[in-house]
């Protein structure tokens, strides 16, 4: 144990599930443009102050490859931040891969129910042709 918590600079990994098929959003297969999550790392890394190396759960980059590429950067102490709801299969394979720390899953975080709600606000606004009588919200 004492290794992975040993001295050394701080890197970050920021995971998140999916990354291919529907939720693409056709991006495979675009080389001339940054990856969607590009612009994400890049501003947590600026926030954070430390190299931001974005990976995915189940797709490639994955958390494993985020980290040997953040320790060939001489990163000794890398977190892994992921953006998952509930814990799970994802979040324990993805905390299983930090040397160092892993986040928490968002879980019922008062800040994830209010998106929640504006999301829900936004679309019942967008959609209402239909009844309240027939509204209903299954959270995903």
């Amino acid at each position: 144990m004492e290794g992975r918590r040993g001295g050394g600079r701080l890197g970050a990994v920021r995971s998140r599930p999916g990354g291919t098929g529907a939720r693409d959003g056709g991006r495979r297969g675009r080389t001339h443009r940054a990856p969607p999550h590009a612009g994400r790392a890049a501003a947590l890394a600026a926030r954070l102050g430390v190299p931001v190396a974005p990976a995915h759960a189940s797709a490639a980059p994955g958390v494993a490859e985020a980290v040997r590429a953040l320790a060939a950067r001489g990163r000794t102490r890398v977190a892994v931040a992921s953006y998952f709801t509930a814990p799970g299969r994802f979040h324990t394979e993805t905390a299983g891969a930090a040397p160092w720390i892993a986040s928490a899953p968002l879980g019922a975080h008062p800040d994830v129910a209010r998106l929640v709600l504006h999301r829900y606000d936004a679309a019942a606004e967008a959609g209402r042709t239909a009844p309240a009588a027939h509204h209903a919200l299954v959270p995903v």
